[in-house]
């Protein structure tokens, strides 16, 4: 027997082509475009048979009688006893032009070709689709009652479905399935459809919340998923029946489930939390078309709008397909399998299987690179501070990363030390003296880094100074704070200021800012430090408001205790936990690798949702702490620190990271 296939390189298509060639003595020629000879071969070695029993034919499905040559359409005329055409754009988000050349055009070149090959039978592959938005039960011989085919996917197919009925005078049947997804058995899928559109929600509501937290989800129309496996293996027996020609078949589950509930069973399969509460989505369906239209005409709620579907991964007009509204009659599909054991399985039975597959090999996050490499190399960093430090850490991660590395500093003996360390290692640094807390330096600075480098791609306002004294022990020491405020806000803000105009101009740029933990939990004895990184804090929520669509990125890194040089006087954190600076460089790296809006320790967030929720208790903590913890030693004149307690020791493991 032999068979001729369109889309045989497609999911549905070589499953299919593997079931039919399953059968003793059988011949398939498939339809494949000039130049994929690599193709054809690894389809043959995935069928495992070669090309006498796999038969390529090249071809154009735009094209007339598919483009097929007349000495292919002499060889094949009047051999072919089933000719499937099952190539077309299968995509919710595909150009309207490509779905009618494709779906339609495509349709009725197929149907000019098997005319021309004399098939004894031609099988079209449509689509639930075809039923466009029908409100109610859509039975097997219902077509011209399609209603609501406004997308174009739905025009397409229906239309497509159209010319074999009207066009088409050989004998012919159409399948109709519903939603395919990945294969029952191994939840091997090709693409990121349908129901899979929820996954990625999924996944980040298991990422934020423990799986035993009730969540809130949402409740739409019955969905109809079936498993590609029992998609082919209908087709295939139902192909070979006698007696069933000008028939319509739906493959569907007879007993679809409701988007709640499949949502749900996903949740299950990811071990997310379940959604115990959900919103029916019908709901919106009571706000007219119009006022729904007029509201996203809106420039601030179209943008909200598409930058949660974008967040979410989910297409544009996902959210119109929640109330789906047909329900698919499969009566006579289901008689004709009946004692062959091809049925749906529950989807709870494998839904597992189609999670696994695609957080290993679907998730888009996987083919985002997440290295520091792929996010710097060949572009211009600049870190201030980077003689020392966290700074001097960060570098070396930049510079291994192949970024073009720049820093600055007050001491020009410390940045050539740190050059001469990173040449011996193999690295290049850029090093500038300079004192971004003196107007003029920093000025010159900048003008130095545009004519040199073409300013900067990431900007790390790094360089900082830190004061330990109770306020009590500063009423006249004003200068701290404006020594603190000079170089942590006014030094950082100018450069940030002078380098942002090359930034918006190429529409590319980052600003990571190294604040404290401190400003989150509102560390006492840090009234001058705190108060110059809470300024540069807010002036970067600001700036990142109002550089949202100029391609600039703003970071906030409030980093907790680190070992450095700034906190050496301070013999009392020689027996505090802190970090690294190369585990804050690690933050660092993060930062400039995902973008948050924001880095934060859990203690850091937890101070600050304390503060927010219970100020009065928050304010005992921390004023336990500033009784319990002694005084600096500049602050204490010539007294000897004494030796720490076991509340200290306790409450210095307790709160790893604040500043004491």
């Amino acid at each position: 027997m032999h068979y001729f296939v369109t889309g045989a390189t497609g999911f549905i298509g070589r499953r299919l082509v593997r079931k039919l060639l399953a059968r003793p003595g059988t011949t398939v020629h498939f339809l494949v475009r000039e130049g994929a000879a690599a193709k054809v071969e690894s389809l043959r070695a995935w069928w495992g048979v070669d090309a006498k029993r796999a038969v390529a034919v090249t071809g154009d499905l735009t094209r007339e009688r598919l483009g097929l040559s007349a000495a292919d359409v002499r060889a094949l005329k009047g051999k072919i006893d089933h000719f499937f055409h099952l190539a077309a754009v299968y995509d919710l988000k595909a150009d309207a032009a490509l779905q009618v050349s494709a779906n339609v055009e495509g349709t009725r070149n197929a149907v000019a070709l098997a005319t021309a090959l004399k098939a004894r039978r031609f099988h079209l592959f449509s689509s639930i689709a075809a039923a466009g938005l029908y409100e109610g039960v859509f039975r097997e011989d219902m077509f011209e009652e399609a209603e609501n085919l406004d997308h174009p996917y739905f025009r397409t197919k229906h239309d497509s479905e159209a010319i074999v009925r009207k066009e088409c005078k050989l004998p012919w049947r159409v399948y109709r399935p519903g939603l395919v997804v990945g294969d029952s058995r191994t939840g091997e899928m090709d693409k990121v459809d349908g129901p899979y559109y929820f996954f990625k929600p999924i996944q980040k509501l298991r990422r934020m919340l423990p799986p035993w937290m009730p969540s809130i989800g949402i409740e739409g129309g019955r969905i109809n998923i079936v498993p590609v496996d029992f998609v082919v293996d209908a087709t295939d027996h139902i192909a070979h029946l006698d007696g069933h020609d000008g028939e319509c078949f739906h493959l569907v589950d007879p007993a679809p489930m409701r988007v709640g509930d499949v949502l749900n069973t996903f949740a299950a399969a990811a071990h997310a939390p379940g959604m115990t509460m959900r919103i029916n989505a019908a709901l919106f369906g009571f706000v007219p078309k119009s006022v729904r239209k007029g509201l996203m005409a809106l420039t601030p709620l179209r943008r909200i709008r598409n930058a949660v579907l974008k967040d979410l991964g989910l297409p544009d007009n996902m959210l119109e397909f929640i109330n789906y509204p047909t329900r698919f009659d499969c009566r006579e599909t289901q008689k004709l399998l009946q004692g062959t054991g091809i049925g749906v399985p529950p989807l709870a039975d494998y839904a597992w299987r189609l999670w696994d597959y695609w957080e290993r090999h679907l998730d888009p996050d996987l083919f985002i690179d997440r290295s520091l490499r792929g996010q710097v190399e060949g572009r211009v960093v600049l870190v201030t501070g980077g003689s020392s430090g966290i700074g001097k850490a960060a570098c070396r991660r930049l510079a291994e990363a192949g970024a073009i590395t720049v820093t600055c500093a007050r001491d020009a003996e410390k940045l050539e030390e740190t050059q001469r360390e990173f040449r011996e290692a193999g690295l290049k640094l850029t090093v500038y003296p300079a004192d971004i807390s003196d107007p003029a330096q920093c000025d010159a600075f900048v003008s130095t880094l545009i004519e040199k480098h073409g300013g900067v791609d990431i900007l790390v306002n790094n360089a900082g100074r830190s004061i330990r004294r109770a306020i009590e022990n500063s009423y006249d020491r004003f200068h701290d704070f404006e020594r603190c405020m000079q170089l942590n806000y006014f030094g950082a803000l100018r450069l940030t200021l002078g380098l942002l105009p090359k930034m918006t101009e190429k529409r590319r740029g980052h600003v990571i800012d190294i604040s404290s933990i401190g400003v989150l939990t509102n560390a006492p004895r840090f009234s001058a430090y705190v108060a110059s990184k809470a300024a540069m804090d807010a002036f970067a929520r600001c700036a990142a408001s109002e550089f949202a669509d100029r391609g600039v990125d703003f970071t906030t890194i409030n980093m907790p205790l680190v070992k450095t040089p700034m906190i050496a006087p301070t013999r009392l954190y020689d027996s505090v936990p802190t970090l690294t600076p190369e585990d804050a460089a690690d933050l660092i790296v993060e930062a400039i690798v995902y973008k948050p809006e924001r880095i934060a320790t859990r203690l850091g967030i937890f101070g600050q949702v304390l503060h927010a929720l219970a100020p009065k208790v928050a304010q005992i903590v921390m004023n336990t702490t500033f009784r319990m913890f002694p005084e600096s030693g500049a602050a204490r004149g010539a007294q000897a620190a004494p030796q720490p307690s076991a509340d200290q020791i306790a409450f210095q493991q307790m709160l790893r990271g604040i500043h004491f």
